[in-house]
């Protein structure tokens, strides 16, 4: 069975392009390194983000100060921070919104 490609492209935005949601969401379990956060997207959601990908994503959600990072000998773990859970919650709230519109 072939799928569409506007699905494949709507899967795609909603995974690659909104990846932050997804390291929040794992993030929100507990602290991980960006090594076992790949891992983990794979597992629970199907696709895997690429190291760079994955990397630029979690330093801007750092300087942005929703997630924090500490020193774990050579790695960094990474940790949601309350400002990172805030904007999960209103992500959250803004797909519930969106998936109502489209679907009612």
């Amino acid at each position: 069975m072939s799928v569409e490609p506007e699905l494949n492209r709507l899967k795609s935005r909603l995974s690659r392009d909104v990846l932050w949601i997804y390291l929040l969401s794992v993030l929100k379990k507990k602290p991980m390194h960006a090594y076992a956060l790949r891992k983990e997207i794979l597992g629970r959601f199907g696709f895997q983000p690429g190291n760079v990908t994955a990397y630029v994503v979690l330093y801007k959600l750092q300087s942005r100060g929703f997630v924090s990072a500490s020193k774990d000998g050579n790695r960094k773990t990474y940790k949601v921070t309350r400002k990172g859970l805030d904007l999960f919650e209103k992500a959250r709230e803004l797909l519930k919104e969106t998936e109502k519109k489209l679907f009612s």
